[in-house]
């Protein structure tokens, strides 16, 4: 019997599906949300046929809003264009089991033009792109990412009925590191940590956090296109676990006025070997090319926000004290900064702490890695670092809302040279949806605010 605990490789899939263990596979690829989207195949339909040649998907999976709602202004598709297909190839070293729905195996797709050209404006293109640019320096990236999420007793349905208010979360306290408060919902955390084992990701541990019902789960780093994939998976994975035990969970940046969920981004560098390049004989314990690295995270941060915070609700998170970064600025393990250097010898590493539950690992990943390319073509110096209270320091602020945010990076320089016109008008487009939505609806805030005092 094949390996539970791996992913697969064909023969052992056709091996399952002669069996019957396998009937259904999922051939998917992450949106601009960092959604997985796709299609379910028969088994013996996909082999026959998917695996050599790829299945199609309507092009406006790349231009929608969040609730897939066609929108103008993308160049790719449209209505003048006719929406039509891109092609969606299976990339075989991500073929894994789905344990959490029976006789189901996974694949994530690369996206392709008719013409067999790579649709540019893909976030698993776009990382592509820039892990190639890595290798050119002789470079890895190993990254590592750490997803909150709050987890409520009400279905995903019911959620919906209620509008998402009055919801009971599973925790009634700050569980932060409490056995006893992870404890309430150990069924439901360990199927998840089983079953994401059973679908090939290495899982480390799981821990309470701040917000009520707020629980984190740690997988394993690994190269950056394997972690960024596996967190797509899990994501999904997760919210169907979920909806079946019939509770619902948020990885929203910032579900109410306490604590959001953050998405911190590890990351560190091997060489050919597979040695990590960071640690070094120089100040701060540093290789060279780390601090050239780290000093390129210093300077494209605003420009690459968008990235890294891509929607309104990213945010209500940047707040002072809470955990969650408002200064441009770095330090040796400290948590009120943006970037946190933790680690010492082969752990060496940095931790991006922007990013929130709701991030596109893709994209963000992608973004780390063209700045830290940026700090070493460009061999930028790292200032010194915050020893104190960066929410009180004199730095530069990471911008206050996703307007901010859109205006830096079309404008960016360092956006257009390491993304290209395409991919930035691309992202600015998103932004621009999202943002033109936002300020048409009329808000709860707003209504008990002005509805009899106004």
């Amino acid at each position: 019997m094949a390996d539970r605990t791996a992913p697969l490789d064909v023969e052992e899939l056709r091996a399952l599906v002669a069996d019957g263990e396998i009937d259904t596979v999922v051939l998917a690829f992450p949106d601009m949300q960092g959604r997985l989207q796709g299609k379910r195949f028969d088994a013996g339909f996909f082999l026959a046929e998917v695996l050599e040649h790829g299945t199609e998907g309507c092009n406006y999976l790349l231009a929608v809003d969040a609730e897939m709602n066609t929108v103008d202004g993308y160049e790719m598709s449209s209505w003048d264009r006719g929406y039509g297909d891109f092609a969606m190839h299976p990339d075989l070293t991500t073929l894994r089991r789905v344990p959490w729905n029976e006789g189901t195996a996974l694949l994530v797709a690369d996206l392709a033009w008719s013409d067999g050209s790579p649709v540019v404006a893909a976030p698993r293109q776009i990382l592509r792109r820039q892990l190639d640019r890595l290798a050119e320096h002789g470079l890895t990236a190993m990254v590592g990412t750490e997803l909150e999420f709050i987890v409520f007793k009400d279905s995903y349905e019911e959620a919906w009925d209620n509008d998402y208010r009055r919801l009971t979360p599973v925790n009634q306290y700050n569980i932060d590191y409490s056995i006893l408060g992870t404890g309430r919902i150990e069924p439901l955390l360990r199927r998840i940590r089983n079953e994401m084992a059973g679908a090939g990701l290495v899982v480390e541990s799981a821990k309470g956090e701040c917000n009520p019902g707020q629980h984190e789960i740690a997988f394993r780093y690994d190269e950056a296109l394997v972690t960024c994939d596996q967190h797509a998976v899990y994501k999904t994975g997760s919210k169907e676990i979920a909806a079946q035990e019939g509770v619902s969970l948020t990885f929203m940046a910032k579900f109410n006025e306490r604590e959001g969920n953050s998405c911190h981004i590890h990351l560190s560098l091997a060489d050919r070997d597979g040695s990590n390049v960071m640690p070094g004989d120089s100040e701060h314990g540093m290789s060279e090319v780390m601090r050239h690295f780290l000093a390129g995270q210093l300077a494209a941060l605003r420009d690459f926000s968008l990235l890294y915070a891509p929607n309104i609700n990213s945010y209500k998170r940047f707040t002072p004290g809470s955990f969650a970064p408002t200064a441009v600025a770095w330090g040796h393990d400290n948590r009120t900064c943006a970037l946190r250097v933790v680690g010492h010898g082969r752990s060496l590493r940095f931790e991006n702490r922007l990013p929130g539950g709701d991030v596109n690992p893709h994209l963000a990943v992608a973004g780390l890695i063209a700045a830290g390319l940026h700090g070493i073509e460009q061999r930028l110096e790292l200032p010194e670092p915050c020893e104190g209270n960066a929410y009180t320091g004199e730095y530069e602020h990471v911008p206050a809302t996703l307007r901010e945010a859109a205006e830096l990076w079309a404008s960016s320089p360092v956006a257009k040279g390491a993304f290209g016109d395409e991919v930035v008008a691309h992202y600015r487009n998103m932004a621009r949806v999202e943002i033109e939505a936002f300020d048409a609806a009329v808000t709860d805030w707003e209504l008990r605010r002005s509805f009899e005092r106004m």
